[in-house]
Order: structure tokens, then sequence, then C-alpha cells
């Protein structure tokens, strides 16, 4: 029902359009007390704030040329499982913040090890900065892991989930973002945890098209991206809101 709703609203171009960026328990909330103000568009040019995801991969970055390029924002990747720390991660770490872009860290799931351990060792390296953004949880299957292939029921999903984020949200003083695939979320994560931001992963088309009941925080809409300062191509993402939304938030994280 709610979606419907979003998409009756969503037609009429002419109405700012305000949505949750976590679950709302009734549709009948007027759009104003939803508390984020969408943007009516299905592109993601139609989005103001737009940012990257990197990891070791994308080598050596110029950061500072990144942000005269409209880099307004990074999530870097930090840890995997219990044990992997992402080789580049202070160095990209300590590039951003230099810069000034707002930045956060991200912990890809493994799915043969209990959360609280995950937790434990991305906390263990990852540091309490003014500046960053929220950690995020990536979570998404692994068929090609040579160690680790296994998809979990719902519930032990959401269970190991739950202890990683709460033990980092205790620890950090903000509630972890999730980030996800459309597979992972329409097997899984329909309906879970909707005191949290999502961060969608939609190359295809715009994320409401392909995600059930979720609305979402950050959208990851290509793969393929390029930006000055770094050599070779990168994930690209468009934060919801509009700039004004942009900013408030950013002084909501920073207050923690």
């Amino acid at each position: 029902m709610r979606k419907n709703l979003f998409k009756r609203l969503l037609s009429l171009a002419t109405v700012p359009l305000v949505l949750a960026i976590a679950g709302c328990q009734t549709a009948s909330l007027s759009v104003e007390d939803l508390g984020l103000t969408r943007i009516s568009g299905q592109t993601s040019a139609h989005y103001p704030i737009h940012g990257i995801d990197i990891s070791k991969y994308q080598g050596e970055i110029d950061w500072h040329t990144a942000r005269r390029d409209g880099v307004e924002f990074v999530y870097i990747k930090a840890t995997e499982g219990g044990d992997l720390l992402d080789s580049r991660f202070h160095e990209n770490w300590r590039g951003a913040r230099a810069a000034g872009i707002p930045h956060g860290a991200y912990h890809f799931f493994y799915w043969c090890r209990p959360g609280i351990e995950q937790a434990r060792w991305f906390i263990k390296n990852v540091p309490q900065d003014a500046l960053s953004l929220p950690p995020v949880l990536d979570v998404e299957w692994t068929p090609h892991s040579p160690t680790c292939t296994r998809r979990p029921e719902r519930a032990e999903v959401i269970r190991e989930m739950g202890a990683f984020m709460d033990a980092l949200e205790k620890h950090y003083r903000v509630r972890p973002m999730i980030y996800s695939t459309v597979d992972m979320h329409r097997e899984r994560l329909v309906g879970a945890f909707p005191g949290h931001k999502f961060w969608l992963r939609a190359v295809a088309a715009h994320p409401d098209e392909i995600y059930e009941d979720r609305q979402f925080h950050l959208w990851q809409y290509t793969a393929t991206g390029t930006v000055a300062g770094i050599r070779g191509e990168v994930d690209r993402n468009a934060y919801a809101g509009t700039r004004e939304d942009w900013h408030k938030w950013l002084a909501t994280v920073s207050k923690r």
C-alpha cells in the first residue's frame, strides 16, 4: 500500500514530495511527516548530491581533484569478514579527510562468521572521525567466494546483521546504514530493519521500480562511472534528497 501511495504522489511533478528514510508504519501519514524531500525524477541526473564508493582496486586517488570534479561524499571499503582489512583503507581515509570530503567506511559481510566477531574487527580498524558518515554494512550473496557461499535463511541473516549493527551503533553512537543488492533484498530483507537507512544498488532502473517496500537514502546507479583523479571505473552514487536535506543530514551526523 505504501509503495502504491508513493507512485501516485510521484506523478504530481509540481508537488514537493517528502518520503521516509526509514519505513513508516501506515500509509495514512502525510508526505510532510515522512522526513525527506524526495526529488521527482527517475534518473540519477535529477539528484544534486553525488558521491563514490571505493576500495583498493581504484589505486592511488587524487582526492582534491576528485572533489573539484563533483565528488561530495565517499564510502571507503574498510573490512571484510573478521580478519581482512582493505590494504588502502587508511590511505584513502586520510586522503578523503585531507580533501574535506565527507567520508564513511563500509564492511563487506561474510556469511560464515558471527556478526559480532565481524563488528569487533571493524571497530578495531575504523576510527571515530568527526567528519565521517555513518558506517555501512554491505550485505550481498557471494556465489563466487572461494571460502563461503552460504545463503542463510532470513532469521539468521537478520540476527547476525542485527548483532553487527547493534555493536557499531553502540561504539560510534550513530545507526549504521545497510547496503543491499536487488537479489539479497528480495530474498531476505523485504520489510526488515525499518528503522535503518538503506543504500541500494540499482544499475538498470530507479530503485523505486525494483525494490519492494523500501525507500532509499543512497542509490548506487552505476559501477562504470568516471571521476577526475581516479584511474579507471568507479561506482557512482546519488543522495535521495535535496542539497538542503543533505546539509541537514550532515549536521545531524556531526552532532553524535
